[in-house]
């Protein structure tokens, strides 16, 4: 019984990603939600409460998920920034789900506790970082971490007729230019 009431709360987290990051929060419904998932609204309310409920289930799973897969690690802020822009490349929906978030929710919602603590311990590892002398502290920890991580997110947030001026827009030169401007912004 545990294992078939995972089972539906998982299917559920993935079709409300897929809902959430195609239409928002405001335009995600949840009958198509419960459709994709092989479930119903019931289901929906029973394991998430409401519809934004939902939303921050999908949007607290999507922030464990890059902390699981992209560490920090504050001795090698450029690599870890060409890791964070592989992990958007490979997940878009963060950016469409994080882009939804803040156009919807910014400023009228409270702050996710998730997104809260991950930021924190980052710039806490980044103060550590500058304080043994590992990185400059030309910036702030948390405005050092706000560049690197705008910066690692560059094309995931780029408009395509910006892409189709650059000479070189293959995905290996995207990475590159990501972890150079890090190594930059540290020299």
């Amino acid at each position: 019984m545990a294992r078939d009431a995972d089972a539906t709360r998982r299917r559920l987290l993935d079709a409300a990603r897929q809902e959430f990051s195609a239409h928002g929060i405001a335009g995600a419904r949840v009958d198509r939600i419960a459709a994709a998932a092989r479930s119903n609204k019931a289901q929906i309310y029973h394991y998430f409460g409401s519809k934004d409920g939902l939303f921050d289930a999908v949007f607290d799973a999507m922030v464990q998920e890059t902390l699981d897969d992209v560490p920090i690690d504050a001795a090698n802020l450029p690599e870890y920034a060409g890791r964070l822009h592989d992990s958007y490349e490979k997940r878009p929906w963060v950016q469409r789900i994080a882009t939804w978030y803040r156009l919807e929710r910014a400023g009228s919602a409270e702050l996710l506790p998730a997104v809260v603590a991950s930021n924190t311990a980052k710039v806490r590892a980044i103060a550590a970082a500058q304080a043994d002398g590992t990185l400059p502290d030309r910036f702030t920890a948390a405005e050092l971490l706000g560049l690197v991580i705008h910066l690692s997110s560059l094309w995931s947030a780029s408009m395509p007729e910006f892409e189709a001026v650059m000479e070189d827009g293959s995905a290996e030169r995207r990475r590159r230019l990501v972890v150079d401007a890090v190594a930059a912004l540290l020299a």
